[in-house]
Formats: C-alpha cells, structure tokens, sequence
C-alpha cells in the first residue's frame, strides 16, 4: 500500500476504520468521510498521529446523492490522485419494524444499497476513465439467501454484491479490480446485543483478512474464511425445505 491513495467511506465504522488503521501503518495516504463529521475528524487525526500518515477527511451523507461527485472530486483535492476505495455503509434496521413501516424499509435499503451505489458509480466512472485502481464494497454474508430474520437487510446486501459484481465484469478490462467482502458475524455497534451471534470476528480481523484478499485479488472473499461453506450449505438447501426453516 506504499504511496497508495485511498478513499474510505464510512470510515467511523469498525471496519472500515480498522481497515484505515491498516492501509496507513503501510504507507497509504487517505481521505475519510463519514456522516458524523467530528468523529471522522477525530479517527483521522488520530490515524495521523499513530503512523505518520497523510491524512484528510470529510463529512459524507449516503443519502444525499447530489454531494456525492462532491466528495470525490474532494477526495482528488486532497490525494492529489486516486488509487481506491473502500465503502462500508450501511445499517442493520430493525427487521419487525420494517414489516409494519416501509419508511424504514426504504432506509435500509438506500443505506446498504442505494447510496453505496451512487457513489460507486461516480469512482468507477473515474478509475476506469485512469485504467487503473481498486473498489472494495463491504457487503455480507446475509446477502447470500433471503432469510425471515433479516430479509430486509439481506436483499439490500444482495443486490449491493450483484452490483459489485456488474462492477467487476465492467472494469475488469480497464484494469480495475473490484472486491466484494461478505463477512459473517462481526463485532460492531451494529451488532452489539442482538441475539443469535456466533463465531464473532473483530473489526481487525477483518481488516487482516481483507489486506491479504486485495493483494491477492480476491474477487469475493468471506471473512472469516469459513462463512464460504457455511453460507454454500445454506445456499445449497433446497426451497421446499427452506421455507419452513427458521433462520
């Protein structure tokens, strides 16, 4: 990640900000943005001082799609260039809620989905125009099959890895990769309390795993590793059967 630069959105979440902790302890410069414009202040003044790196940063609504070629062209104020980007937006909701109130539906999905799109597409549109660099959308395990538990969430992270996989297929011969993280179970604010959680990985972990991915070119990557057969047994149970499941 030497002399890398990287733009990561959303970056006062676990993971993303494990992930800057990473990229900058390797030589990247980066450019934050998140919607909470004092704690993204704080994350990147303190990812400056723990490794010497330059750092910028802003705030960033995933919903305001009007400041969303806004804060790209802030990012290339900054960077000067652009190498890659990292998103992790997004928010789990309450899937009971959702069943009863569509305004919140729809905000689960424009959070998760919607809005990552938006801004995807404006740095996709740059990278492939520079023939190079690199997309990593986190998205999730609960995207893999639509489960009564959190369908909601889950079709959004679905239709977030489809159109990270459109990405893919598009800019693969400009010379751009894209990257499509599903992690399982995480240990996020998101997460904190909710029941049902088992082998729970740590936002560094992640992060770990996703740095060993990207240099390898992973495609799609479940992290931990073993969420890939967890999810493929899922997968593979057949619909008759499935429905009746409660997952």
């Amino acid at each position: 990640m030497k002399g890398k630069t990287v733009l990561v959105i959303g970056a006062t979440s676990s993971i993303a900000r494990a992930l800057a902790h990473q990229m900058a302890q390797q030589g990247a410069a980066l450019h934050l943005a998140a919607r909470d414009g004092l704690e993204v202040e704080r994350v990147a003044k303190d990812i400056a001082i723990r490794y010497q790196a330059p750092i910028s940063w802003s705030s960033f609504e995933a919903l305001d799609y009007d400041t969303h070629a806004e804060l790209l062209q802030k990012a290339l104020d900054y960077l000067g260039r652009l190498d890659g980007v990292v998103v992790s937006l997004g928010e789990l909701g309450d899937q009971q809620k959702a069943q009863v109130n569509f305004d919140h539906t729809q905000n689960i999905i424009n959070s998760n989905y919607t809005g990552v799109a938006s801004i995807l597409t404006h740095v996709a549109n740059y990278l492939e125009q520079q023939g190079q660099g690199f997309m990593i959308g986190i998205s999730s395990v609960a995207g893999d099959r639509g489960r009564q538990s959190n369908y909601v969430y889950g079709s959004a992270k679905g239709a977030l890895s489809l159109f990270l996989q459109g990405l893919r297929n598009r800019l693969t011969k400009s010379g751009v990769h894209v990257m499509t993280v599903n992690p399982g179970f995480v240990d996020t604010k998101m997460t904190f309390g909710k029941s049902g959680m088992f082998l729970v990985a740590s936002p560094q972990q992640v992060a770990a795993a996703v740095m060993i991915a990207l240099q390898k070119k992973k495609n799609i990557v479940y992290i931990p590793w073993f969420w890939f057969w967890i999810m493929l047994i899922i997968r593979s149970i057949p619909e008759q059967l499935f429905k009746h499941l409660k997952l």
